[in-house]
C-alpha cells in the first residue's frame, strides 16, 4: 500500500470518527470541542469537517461554528432502506408483534462493541415504552445481547466488551461468568428474556434472526411492562419466535 493509499485511509477513518462522537453526543458542537473528543489534531478536523460540509455530510448550526449531522445523511439512510430487503421485511415482522401482542417491538442489531435498536414499531398503548433508535448502549444491560454474541468464544466475548459495560445502571457488576453462561443458555433455547435493567417497570423479551450458518445477525424484541409479561408471557414468547423464525425465511433462505 502506497503512502498516499494510507494517508487517505486514515483521513476516512478519522471522518467517521467525528460522524460517530457527533451521534454519540447527540449535540451540534464547533470543531476543536470535537478534535479533543476523538483524540485528533484541530488541523485535521477542520479539514475534514470542511470537507464533510461541502458535501452536505455535516452541516452548520447556528453561528458560532457548530456543525451536527447533515440532511445528505438521511437521504443516504433512505436510499439504504428502499434497497435492502432485510429491514423492509423487519419492518413487517414488527408490524405482526404489535398486531398479535399490542406491545412495542424492535429489531437490534450490534454496532462495533454496542448495542443499538435498529428499528421500533411502538405498541397500541396510551402510554409510550420506546427507546431512542441509533443510539448505543452496553451490550451486558440487554436481552438481545445474551443472543448476539452466541456464536463468539468466551475469550472473544471478554475481549470485545468494555470492561466498564459491565458495571450496570444501579453500580453493581455484572459477573463475566454469569454473563457467559446466560449467553450459552439463550444460544441453546433461541430465547432469552428479563426484567429491563435499565428502568424498573418493562420486560424484555428477545428472539434471535440467524443465518445459514446459524448465527444471529439481529433480533427481534419485545418491551413490555412486567405485569403484561408475566401475564402473557407464553403468548409472547411465541409470537417473538415465530416471528424471528419467519423473517430469517423471507430474507435469509
Amino acid at each position: 500500500m502506497t503512502e498516499d493509499i494510507k494517508r487517505r485511509a486514515r483521513g476516512l477513518d478519522r471522518a467517521f470518527d467525528i460522524l460517530d462522537f457527533l451521534k454519540e453526543t447527540g449535540t451540534p458542537m464547533r470543531p476543536n470541542e470535537i478534535a479533543s473528543g476523538i483524540g485528533s489534531p484541530k488541523s485535521t478536523v477542520y479539514e475534514l469537517v470542511s470537507s464533510l460540509l461541502e458535501r452536505r455530510i455535516l452541516e452548520t448550526v447556528g453561528k458560532d461554528g457548530h456543525v451536527y449531522l447533515g440532511r445528505q445523511l438521511y437521504f443516504l439512510g433512505q436510499a439504504h432502506l428502499r434497497h435492502f430487503d432485510f429491514t423492509r421485511e423487519a419492518e413487517v415482522s414488527l408490524g405482526e408483534i404489535v398486531e398479535q401482542t399490542r406491545e412495542t417491538a424492535q429489531m437490534c442489531l450490534l454496532n462495533g462493541r454496542k448495542y443499538t435498536v435498529a428499528l421500533m414499531k411502538e405498541g397500541a398503548r396510551h402510554f409510550r415504552i420506546s427507546s431512542d433508535i441509533g443510539e448505543d448502549a452496553p451490550i451486558p444491560w440487554t436481552a438481545s445481547g445474551r443472543l448476539l454474541l452466541g456464536h463468539l468464544t468466551d475469550q472473544a466475548i471478554i475481549d470485545l466488551i468494555d470492561d466498564e459495560d459491565f458495571i450496570l445502571p444501579d453500580g453493581k457488576r455484572l459477573p463475566i461468568e454469569t454473563f457467559l453462561a446466560e449467553i450459552r443458555k439463550a444460544h441453546d433455547e433461541g430465547f432469552f428474556s428479563f426484567d429491563s435493567i435499565a428502568d424498573t417497570f418493562t420486560h424484555c423479551f428477545a428472539a434471535p434472526v440467524r443465518d445459514k450458518q446459524g448465527i444471529c445477525i439481529a433480533t427481534l424484541c419485545i418491551v413490555a411492562p412486567r405485569a403484561d409479561a408475566t401475564a402473557h408471557y407464553d403468548h409472547y414468547r411465541r409470537v417473538l419466535i415465530d416471528s424471528a423464525n419467519g423473517l430469517a425465511r423471507r430474507v435469509i433462505e
